[in-house]
């Protein structure tokens, strides 16, 4: 496939785009097929390289998958001639891999899942899943860039307090304790909505869980879980980086399949810099409250329901052109400005103190030559390309693939002018 997008800037985008299923979501959800040895179904799943890696991994460990990406349809079903060894070949393509860790453990008591990889925006270390399993009682040892788990007999339900919300370590934990003996409460839980996505497909399973969303959930285990048919929740960073799409082209665009109650807080700055949203019965529409006019803010990144990490790099392309001077704080990730000297090369005015971004609007960005580092780096830079003026080409941009499906034909439909190479 071909690694580089050509943009020629200064288009306005009109038109409509549907938003996909989540990424994030889906890669929490297949791996939900090693607790069972019923089928199943998941729809709405979106066209990506990120997908087609858990599948690998999945049919690796011994899962039969169907793909049917015309309509969007995953069937999953486990064999009965499971494998436990997570190869460092597939694993090191996204860090995901480790959701397996947990399901692995719960039915068939052993694992070795090799230490992930994926996009490099700082440590994200697995240490916070090791501690919640080894709290429902597997063992854990790290050997040779391999973490190898048992369980004696069964995982067994008891208290478990995160020290800060992660999504991955939540998720692995509820896959892992819906098998678990007895009750499982999880204190500090993450809420996004991708958790809750996980724990609705679980309940039509047949898992018992209560506070999904929440500070806190409780599971009650259960001995075997049952077939059943999940519709993946919609993609909110897609939807947010679409919105931006409008604003930072002065564009008028329509986005179907959203859902803003799960964006307030980024929505509500997108209201605060000038951007107008309106909620119509089928679609959202975006355009800029004035043209010629974005304003500056300061924004912290938060876990849900706060400002998206994940919207953090597509927000910063917005804000290099706004009037004044904006910061954003990035709390999660130690290391997500990789966008930043990429940014700066188009024109923009960015200086980094520590984990607060500064950055002073300008007037113009500057079509470049520029490089991808991560997913949402690399996505920051196709916005920056549809404003700037003359021609940008963005290298590495296999790091889209991996989240935005169709990326290239729902731009181009809506009047940019946009192309592989």
């Amino acid at each position: 496939m071909k690694e580089k997008i050509f943009i020629e800037g200064g288009k306005r985008l009109s038109g409509s785009i549907p938003i996909s299923g989540a990424k994030n979501s889906c890669l929490t959800l297949m791996p939900l097929s090693l607790l069972t040895e019923s089928a199943l179904t998941l729809k709405n799943v979106p066209t990506l390289s990120d997908v087609e890696t858990m599948k690998a991994l999945l049919e690796s460990l011994g899962c039969v998958v169907s793909y049917k990406k015309s309509e969007k349809i995953l069937n999953l079903k486990m064999s009965d001639k499971p494998l436990f060894l997570a190869d460092y070949e597939i694993v090191k393509k996204m860090r995901a891999s480790i959701l397996v860790l947990g399901p692995l453990l719960a039915r068939f008591g052993q694992a070795m899942v090799a230490l992930p990889g994926g996009c490099a925006i700082g440590a994200r270390p697995v240490n916070l899943h090791l501690m919640a399993l080894e709290a429902l009682g597997a063992r854990f040892s790290i050997e040779n860039g391999y973490v190898k788990g048992k369980v004696a007999g069964s995982l067994k339900g008891c208290k478990i307090k995160f020290p800060f919300e992660s999504v991955g370590a939540t998720a692995n934990t509820i896959m892992a304790a819906v098998l678990a003996k007895g009750t499982t409460e999880l204190v500090n839980a993450a809420k996004e909505p991708e958790i809750i996505d996980l724990c609705t497909c679980l309940k039509s399973m047949g898992c018992n869980i209560e506070g999904d969303g929440e500070h806190t959930i409780i599971i009650d285990g259960v001995n075997s879980l049952r077939e059943t048919v999940h519709n993946v929740v919609m993609d909110r960073i897609e939807l947010g980086t679409y919105m931006i799409a409008g604003a930072i082209s002065d564009g008028d665009i329509k986005l179907t399949g959203g859902n803003v109650a799960l964006l307030e807080n980024f929505i509500e700055k997108l209201y605060e810099i000038g951007i107008k949203i309106d909620q119509c019965k089928d679609y959202l529409r975006v355009k800029r409250v004035k043209s010629s006019s974005v304003k500056s803010t300061n924004i912290i990144t938060e876990p849900f329901p706060g400002f998206p990490t994940d919207l953090q790099a597509q927000m910063m392309a917005l804000l290099s052109i706004a009037n004044g001077v904006s910061k954003i704080e990035e709390q999660i990730f130690e290391n997500r400005f990789m966008h930043v000297p990429e940014l700066i090369r188009m024109g923009a005015n960015i200086e980094i103190e520590g984990r607060t971004a500064i950055i002073s609007g300008v007037n113009e960005l500057r079509g470049a030559p520029v490089k991808a580092t991560d997913l949402r780096a690399s996505v920051s830079l196709v916005l920056a390309g549809l404003v700037a003026k003359g021609n940008t080409i963005i290298d590495k941009i296999h790091h889209i693939d991996r989240g935005y499906e169709d990326i290239i034909q729902k731009l181009e439909s809506c009047g940019a002018a946009i192309k592989r190479i």
